[in-house]
This record gives structure tokens, sequence and C-alpha cells, in this order.
């Protein structure tokens, strides 16, 4: 696994050994940016459940001001410090290890992001609860974008009756990411 562009293109990064993370692959983590390209120059970037930390250290290469890593796996932030500081982005970063549902209610008083990434477990409803919080959470603004990583066969058939509608859908061979945006309330 590497950065893919900006300003520590082609430089590797560690992953967690084991299958307790999913590392996105290049090509995916290359196509999620080129839709994201003109979100992330001068952005306040939030990666939930981050894993080894490259979705966040992507964006912070490719020009984002500053990025929260949240991840509740010991071994895992210990990674993303690493990888931090070997691409000398730490400077523009903050590792929280803890649960990302107690770290999306604790953010209050912090100023909003305006691009939220997320990569929870498979097929465990995560991304809803960590949805149904944020909706009302004052590090949203309604220009934030939400982009959730998750299996093919997740059911997102209750996004119709949320706070979120879908701006966005891109599936691959395995899973998809899904880009949602806060109704505005009149629809």
């Amino acid at each position: 696994m590497r950065v893919i562009a900006g300003t520590c293109r082609s430089m590797p990064l560690k992953t967690l050994p084991g299958r307790d993370t999913r590392p996105t692959t290049d090509r995916i983590k290359e196509t999620l940016f080129n839709m994201l390209q003109s979100y992330i120059p001068g952005c306040r970037f939030l990666d939930l459940f981050a894993g080894s930390g490259a979705i966040g250290i992507e964006a912070l290469s490719r020009g984002a001001s500053s990025a929260c890593f949240v991840e509740q796996n010991r071994q895992a932030v210990n990674v993303i410090r690493d990888n931090l500081h070997f691409t000398k982005l730490e400077d523009r970063a903050e590792v929280l290890q803890m649960d990302v549902m107690s770290a999306i209610r604790g953010m209050g008083g912090r100023e909003p992001f305006d691009v939220i990434f997320m990569d929870p477990p498979y097929l465990k409803d995560l991304e809803r609860q960590a949805l149904e919080i944020l909706a009302h959470s004052p590090v949203v603004t309604p220009e934030t974008l939400f982009v959730v990583e998750a299996s093919r066969e997740n059911d997102f058939s209750w996004l119709d009756k949320s706070d979120f509608m879908c701006i966005k859908w891109k599936t691959y061979k395995t899973n998809e990411h899904l880009f949602l945006k806060l109704r505005d309330g009149e629809e």
C-alpha cells in the first residue's frame, strides 16, 4: 500500500498485520480521490474507523489542511502514528484512540469537518449508527460531504428515511462508496 498522489506520492505505508482491517486497495483509493479532488484542497478531513490511516494520509498528501483519525484498535493507532511520522504529516494530524461513537459524541467545540470518511467493519450497521449521531453533531454543516465505504451486501434502504441523501454511489467488485449530504429539510 502506498500514497497515490500529492506531496507524499509513492511513499509506502504500513498496514496492520492480520485480518482485523481491510486496507482500501490502491486502485479503489485512486478512484475515490479522483471523485473527491475538488473537495480535498484546504479541507478539514475526518477519517473514522481509520485502520492504517491510509485514506486520511492520502487526503493530507493531496492538500487537506488537517485530518483527524479515529481508531479504537491500539495496534492500528500505532500504525497510523508510524505512517504519519514517516510521511512527515503528523503536524497536520490528530489521532484519537477511542470508540468511533464516543469520539463523535465528544467532538463538540471543534471546527466542522468538510469531508467525513468512514470504513467501518462490514455488515455490522456501524455506518448507520455513526451517521445518526453525526446528523446532529456540531462538527457537521450542510456542506459536509460524507463518504461511506461498505460491502456491496449492505442494505442502505434506510437512507430514504434518514437525515441524509445519496448524491453519488460508486460500486466496485466487492465493495462500494456512498457519497452523502445532509438533507436540507425541504425535500
